[in-house]
């Protein structure tokens, strides 16, 4: 089974930056795409940026040019740079990775709290 455990939330003013990091068990790390998600109070969780296997990213347009998204194969971590942060970036972020294991499975972090405010 794989666990991800998120880390690196936490207040910051407007225009600040935050990095995010996501450690994940398990052996499967480095051949699967992972997201970082995140849900503001009263919306849906939404995706912010995506990695594939091999370092591809994209981005949700209201993020780009802001946010990085990497990862670290050997330390079997992923992680979100925001920088700029805005107050309507504020939300829980959530790490993500779909794996099979003789059916495909979905793995969600527990999640890390970002607060962007004066």
């Amino acid at each position: 089974q794989v666990q991800l455990v998120e880390s690196g939330g936490g207040l910051v003013q407007p225009g600040g930056s935050l990095r995010l990091s996501c450690a994940a068990s398990g052996s499967i790390f480095s051949i699967y795409p992972m997201d970082w998600y995140r849900q503001a109070p009263g919306k849906q969780r939404e995706l912010v940026a995506h990695i594939t296997s091999d370092g591809i990213t994209n981005y949700a347009d209201s993020v780009k040019g802001r946010f990085t998204i990497s990862r670290d194969n050997s330390k079997n971590t992923l992680y979100l740079q925001m920088n700029s942060l805005k107050p309507e970036d504020t939300a829980v972020y959530y790490c993500h990775v779909s794996y099979y294991r003789t059916r495909w499975y979905d793995a969600w972090g527990q999640g890390t709290q970002v607060t962007v405010s004066s």
